[in-house]
């Protein structure tokens, strides 16, 4: 009799935690998407993980695109944003400094063919220029993406510095003539395109087919929405070392058996829905592993800059 009263205590226990647990499950989950990109083109491409988030979780799943990086990076730090699915390195680099505690690594994105982890900036000028190296942009007029991008501003920043002195404010010892924000890698290529600046930095894989934009990056985007010929109009004078692809985040707070879920749900997207996954990222890539370590560097280049803004 007391075995019976034991088992019928541990099921009803159990019953008490899954209910609570179900109760405690949120009921609408915040996709995190990077401005800075055609904002019709983004939506549509994350469409899909609404759909599958939807089913796997029952939830409602609100994909909350930004006008530029800042709105994700507040967003995960005021609980706003749950996930996001490839994060711009440098953001994350915002959001750890702010509050180390604020979202979990769930992984990080790696190119299908060669297994690669990272990608590149890299600075743009239109192919019948005359421009073909750094030096030969000097005295002209530069476009930046956004403060919060590794590729679109961080990394470059950090090599001009280096090799022309000064900083952005006295324009890298006045080695450009005008330094402007655009706002997002698609808007510094078309600035490039359409005269606004005679060179631009933007990323990209740099593995893959050139004529198709690389396997990944804002090259692809472009070509895919209505630039079929960008490759013939652009040319690379520059391109950095290699730059850790973006974390895939969740937000640490939300509640930790849907939390498990989630994270186990974005796996099965990447597994059972691939082509959807590719749309996401903006890319031919995949979940791997990872850690703080493989994005120490660019933490580190980050609090430097902060520091030096101060």
């Amino acid at each position: 009799m007391k075995k019976t009263c034991s088992l019928i205590t541990l099921l009803a226990g159990a019953i008490m935690t899954f209910n609570a647990g179900a109760a405690d499950a949120p009921k609408e989950l915040n996709l995190g998407i990077l401005g800075g990109q055609n904002a019709t083109q983004q939506i549509g491409d994350n469409m899909c993980v609404k759909d599958f988030m939807d089913k796997k979780l029952n939830v409602d799943t609100k994909l909350r695109n930004s006008s530029d990086y800042s709105g994700v990076i507040q967003g995960l730090l005021g609980d706003k944003v749950d996930m996001v699915l490839s994060m711009s390195p440098s953001s994350f680099a915002s959001v750890y400094l702010a509050n180390p505690n604020a979202v979990d690594l769930a992984g990080i994105v790696v190119d299908d063919t060669d297994q690669s982890r990272g990608y590149h900036s890299v600075v743009v000028v239109k192919a019948d220029s005359p421009y073909k190296t750094l030096e030969d942009l000097k005295g002209k007029s530069f476009g930046y993406a956004d403060q919060d991008s590794t590729s679109g501003y961080l990394i470059p920043d950090h090599v001009f510095k280096k090799q022309f002195g000064g900083n952005i404010d006295n324009k890298y010892n006045n080695f450009f003539s005008s330094i402007t924000f655009s706002g997002g890698h698609e808007q510094d290529i078309l600035g490039v395109l359409n005269g606004q600046f005679e060179g631009a930095v933007t990323w990209a894989s740099m593995v893959g087919d050139y004529d198709k934009g690389y396997n990944t990056g804002a090259f692809g985007r472009l070509i895919r929405a209505d630039h079929p010929d960008l490759m013939k109009q652009i040319r690379i004078i520059w391109q950095s070392p290699m730059i850790p692809n973006g974390p895939i985040l969740v937000r640490h707070s939300l509640p930790a058996d849907f939390k498990a879920r989630l994270v186990d749900a974005i796996g099965q997207l990447d597994k059972e829905d691939h082509q959807c996954f590719i749309k996401a990222v903006g890319g031919k890539q995949h979940i791997a592993p990872t850690s703080l370590k493989e994005f120490q560097d660019i933490i580190d280049l980050k609090r430097d800059l902060v520091k030096g803004n101060r």
